[in-house]
């Protein structure tokens, strides 16, 4: 494997660790589509959570900008899917730490613990394992300048947009693959619940 992945590369161990799965699924937002991208699945083999892991924080040291800032540099996730990844990142560049935000109950806006919060000024990186509808990244970037820190960039390991995606304006957004399923907003519109394809719900 290449010191940065390829797209085909990234999305091999994606199929062989079965975190990439093709059918039927519905998302809880209501939206149904033919791919299924859990990154968790492929993050419990160590070997592939360095790669990819890895992978991402060169991608970030290639900025100019964040590379010099590393020193100073936190890594910030939403808790659990981003934390592998962020750690992982953090690990690979040498930044100064990790934090993240968690939510007691879904539908709650997220938060914090005490004593772990961003300082005024703190440059900091977003990361998290995907990027689908950017809801709780979106939510994290607005929680973290409330703080005063100072958002640089947002590094995923793919992302996967929908037509619901937060759109990110001119922050710069890292990923090692991009994948394109097909979504429908509800089963009247989806030509899988037509052909009566079995359907598998998405739990998150």
């Amino acid at each position: 494997m290449h010191l940065l992945p390829t797209q085909e590369e990234v999305v091999s161990v994606l199929r062989e660790t079965g975190a990439l799965r093709e059918g039927h699924f519905e998302y809880p937002n209501g939206l149904h589509s033919n791919e299924n991208l859990q990154i968790p699945v492929a993050m419990r083999r160590y070997q592939d959570a360095k790669t990819l892991s890895v992978g991402l924080s060169r991608l970030l040291r290639a900025n100019t900008e964040i590379r010099a800032l590393i020193p100073e540099l936190s890594i910030v996730a939403p808790a659990t899917g981003g934390l592998p990844v962020a750690y992982g990142v953090c690990e690979a560049l040498r930044a100064r730490h990790v934090y993240w935000s968690e939510a007691d109950d879904d539908g709650k806006p997220q938060r914090f613990r005490q004593y772990i919060e961003p300082q005024p000024g703190e440059p900091v990186v977003l990361v998290d394992d995907i990027l689908r509808s950017g809801r709780k990244l979106s939510e994290l970037k607005s929680m973290l300048e409330k703080f005063g820190a100072q958002v640089m960039a947002l590094a995923v390991i793919v992302y996967q947009p929908t037509p619901r995606t937060y759109d990110f304006g001119s922050l710069p957004i890292y990923y090692l693959a991009r994948l394109e399923a097909s979504y429908y907003a509800d089963a009247t519109s989806c030509e899988m619940c037509r052909s009566r394809m079995p359907l598998e719900r998405v739990s998150a």
